[in-house]
């Protein structure tokens, strides 16, 4: 049997820094043998537990597989796997750091269109006038395609982004979006308007654990220790 704990921690970004800094505030002194860029790292005086720094979307995948034990990533990614990924998951903590919530949004010269029934409408203009399907731009295609057919919008088409989502409408690409955001500030630089009901989800950074690992005595020591009384200091 594994006795080595696997944790995987995000390779870069606010989230990255932000669970680094958890580590330090409990005097947890992770050590890399080839500085910043090195991909994995140990704990000083915990031999047996190994960091890997992945991306955080690989992070769901490998805690669902089993080759990590414990994992730090998004809430809104873990929401967005398949079910039978999301069933070998368990969330043990959520920090007040990461928060960001997936939207619907369209371009501000929309005017008429201010909820998703609007949306709709839309959608079946787009059909009957137009001949052809509402695209939608996301990272999030199986939260954004449950979402809006839990609403009634049928007549769409989901246009997987790989990056700056909010430039798709305005590239011919798409011709609305759904995406993460903090502020909403991106979004109105880029003259987008969130839908008054076109929330999606509410995310933030968790740290969760693969259930085949929950049974190791040290993962329990380490989890609790982890989740104990931390306030990110802003």
């Amino acid at each position: 049997m594994n006795k080595i704990i696997n944790i995987g921690i995000p390779s870069k970004g606010r989230l990255k820094k932000n669970i680094l800094e958890i580590f330090k505030n409990k005097k947890l002194k992770l050590i890399s043998l080839r500085g910043t860029r090195d991909l994995f790292a140990s704990i000083k005086k915990l031999p047996k537990v190994k960091i890997i720094y992945l991306h955080a979307r690989e992070i769901i995948e490998r805690l669902a597989d089993g080759s990590l034990d414990i994992g730090f990533s998004g809430y809104d990614l873990l929401k967005e796997s398949q079910i039978n990924i999301q069933k070998k998951i368990s969330v043990l903590k959520k920090y007040n750091f990461g928060q960001a919530t997936l939207v619907v949004a369209i371009p501000d010269e929309w005017i008429d269109v201010q909820t998703i029934a609007d949306l709709e409408e839309i959608a079946f203009e787009f059909k009957d006038k137009k001949n052809k399907m509402l695209r939608v731009a996301t990272k999030y295609p199986n939260l954004t395609g449950e979402f809006l057919f839990s609403k009634g919008v049928t007549q769409f088409k989901l246009v997987n982004s790989l990056g700056a989502t909010e430039t798709y409408p305005f590239t011919g690409s798409s011709e609305i979006i759904t995406d993460i955001t903090s502020s909403g500030e991106t979004l109105k630089a880029n003259n987008l308007r969130v839908l008054k009901d076109g929330e999606i989800l509410k995310s933030q950074a968790c740290m969760m654990i693969s259930r085949s690992s929950a049974k190791k005595k040290e993962l329990k020591k380490l989890t609790k220790l982890l989740s104990k009384n931390y306030t990110l200091l802003k």
